[in-house]
């Protein structure tokens, strides 16, 4: 019988390294899944996951066991996220402020030339927080209930972004559809 995370994730916060050994090799390739669809990019989930697994250790000390642990861990995933936005638009403005504009628009062409496909485009042109729920719901297949938990917002708050996805995705599609026409 295998040990439930929840119970490994205890025992790494007693200072187990095994249990956390184990934990992080069961959840290493979800923390980089969610990492590349939050940033859209292979070298900022790389950047971004490497980053979450050197802090989780401390990180792990504050797991109390009120919450599923992957749904602790999403969290976890979510905020490093948007830390690692806030850097990288400081990072902008201060560029701006230098006169860097040549620069930032080379960074931001070569964005949008690796975009992996379509629906890869189109999240990162959503709002952050439709972005954080696509992101939940799409490949990891939280419920919304889920999704609500790791977000810290109602669950039909969360179908409400879906819907509102859904929407915009449309838009998005038909709009790219006339102009091709």
């Amino acid at each position: 019988m295998s040990t439930s995370d929840e119970d490994l994730a205890m025992a790494a916060a007693n200072g187990d390294a095994y249990a956390f050994a184990a934990l992080l090799e069961r959840h290493y390739d979800r923390i980089f899944r969610l990492a590349f669809r939050l940033s859209g990019r292979a070298d900022q989930a790389e950047d971004l996951t490497q980053d979450i697994c050197l802090t989780l250790p401390a990180k792990i000390m504050g797991f109390r066991g009120d919450a599923r642990f992957t749904t602790w861990l999403y969290r976890v995933v979510v905020n490093a996220a948007e830390d690692a936005r806030r850097k990288r638009a400081s990072r902008s403005r201060a560029a701006d402020g230098w006169g860097d504009v040549e620069q930032m628009r080379r960074a931001e062409a070569a964005e949008t030339a690796e975009a992996v496909d379509w629906l890869q485009r189109a999240m990162r042109a959503l709002p952050t927080e439709l972005q954080d729920t696509l992101a939940l719901t799409l490949e990891d297949e939280l419920t919304h209930a889920q999704a609500a938990d790791v977000l810290g917002v109602s669950e039909g708050t969360v179908s409400w972004r879906m819907s509102e996805i859904r929407r915009r995705l449309r838009a998005m599609r038909d709009e790219e559809l006339a102009d091709d026409r």
